[in-house]
């Protein structure tokens, strides 16, 4: 789920960058080289297409998470005593990283690009169908407001994703258990 995850939304920021070009919100547009689908059109489709993936996906996630217990165990609980104490840690350079545990920092994270995710996937759909889907928009504050808050659901997901990959950097250990799914039995446990 998490390299699916990975392809639908690359391609979800490409094309929603392609797309945000043709009528940009803010006094900026994103370079030719960072966008996917080359016009509006094509932008739309790969939008389109991406979202489903990332909707089924991240539905079966969630059923599979709850089911599972994998959010209780994993992603729970979340203390603001905790969340301080590893983020002093973190900036401190004494963070602990034991491998398939997740610090208090971690746990909010996950749980805001899981909130981000859903707010994004709403406000899309107030942008996309803001006539059919009118109650959506009018939660949102109407068309414009429902475009700044998708825009600003994904640039939340984007830093979200910055973080992670820079956290990979600095533990690489972690990279190939990340890829080939657990922990390697040779692999000794990450600091």
């Amino acid at each position: 789920m998490h390299w699916l995850n990975v392809i639908a939304i690359v391609t979800l920021i490409g094309s929603g960058w392609e797309i945000y070009n043709a009528y940009p919100i803010l006094p900026f547009s994103f370079p030719q080289w960072a966008v996917i689908g080359e016009w509006l059109g094509g932008a739309i489709a790969w939008h389109f297409a991406a979202i489903w993936l990332l909707m089924l996906n991240g539905l079966a996630y969630l059923v599979w998470g709850t089911a599972s217990g994998h959010f209780r165990r994993k992603l729970l609980p979340v203390t603001p005593r905790a969340v301080i104490h590893d983020l002093l840690a973190a900036f401190s350079l004494r963070l602990r990283h034991e491998e398939g545990v997740y610090n208090a920092v971690q746990r909010l994270l996950y749980w805001g690009v899981i909130g981000l995710g859903i707010l994004a996937v709403l406000s899309g759909l107030a942008v996309w169908k803001p006539v059919q889907l009118w109650y959506l928009s009018d939660l949102f504050g109407g068309f414009a407001v429902s475009r700044i808050v998708h825009f600003a659901a994904m640039s939340g997901i984007c830093a979200f994703l910055l973080i992670h990959v820079l956290l990979v950097a600095l533990v690489p250990r972690v990279l190939p258990a990340m890829i080939f799914g657990g922990r390697l039995k040779d692999a000794p446990p990450a600091e």
